[in-house]
């Protein structure tokens, strides 16, 4: 709600991809040097292979007032700043799935060319769809590995929580929506009491009681060092990505 759609102008090569920008008020086109010539904050959401032509399509037009914000996996700022002009206000972002609620977990970086006012622009604009949070670089393929493909292992552990009570007599999905409103509740004591979760977790944990029990038997299943193992792949896996 920060900026009007009319005001935004987003280009791709084909209406199947336009279409949700229309339907949302914005306006299109398929010319990608349209945008730079209407806009100064511009947003590169491409695959990481597709990056360089396009870079190489609009450089001609980038100029000293552009900020240019770039969401590919893997594509460093210093391959960022080598394919456009140099001293380009340039950023690196990455967003996660959530933010089409507005409860997304962003990072971005800075290049060289971009100072304080830059950075305080984009993180204000992307506020409004979650934590956003400026981290040197080298923290981008941790967060890949932590928030990015994190969200795919929180909704397999709601499968999980689901399936559980299921086998106990629940009906699916009612047990599926107690298990989604477990972790919210869950997520939001973390942020809202900055507690460390071995607190929280404690918290609910009495002697001899249900919570401890079941504890136990995560235990068994080394589920804390399975999540451990799971960032790990995921962040190396995306800086191998960032050397392809």
């Amino acid at each position: 709600g920060k900026v009007p759609a009319s005001s935004i102008l987003a280009s791709a090569p084909s209406d199947k991809n336009l279409d949700a920008w229309r339907e949302s008020g914005c306006r299109t086109t398929r010319c990608n040097l349209e945008v730079l010539q209407e806009s100064t904050l511009v947003f590169l959401a491409t695959k990481p292979h597709v990056l360089p032509g396009v870079l190489q399509e609009i450089r001609p037009a980038v100029g000293p007032h552009h900020v240019v914000v770039s969401l590919a996996a893997g594509v460093t700022l210093q391959t960022l700043q080598r394919l456009l002009p140099a001293g380009t206000k340039v950023l690196r972002l990455m967003p996660n799935l959530p933010c089409v609620v507005q409860a997304g977990a962003m990072v971005f970086a800075r290049g060289s060319g971009a100072g304080d006012e830059e950075a305080a622009l984009l993180k204000n604009l992307l506020s409004s769809c979650g934590l956003c949070e400026e981290v040197p670089e080298s923290y981008i393929n941790i967060h890949t590995g932590l928030s990015g493909s994190g969200v795919a292992y929180v909704y397999l552990f709601a499968e999980a929580l689901a399936e559980g009570a299921v086998k106990m007599g629940m009906p699916g999905g009612l047990a599926s929506k107690i298990a989604a409103q477990t972790l919210l509740g869950a997520a939001k004591m973390m942020l809202e009491t900055g507690e460390h979760p071995a607190k929280l977790r404690g918290d609910v944990c009495t002697p001899g009681g249900t919570t401890i029990h079941a504890l136990h038997q995560l235990e068994k299943g080394a589920l804390r060092a399975t999540v451990m193992n799971a960032v790990e792949a995921a962040t190396n896996r995306a800086r191998d990505m960032a050397k392809e």
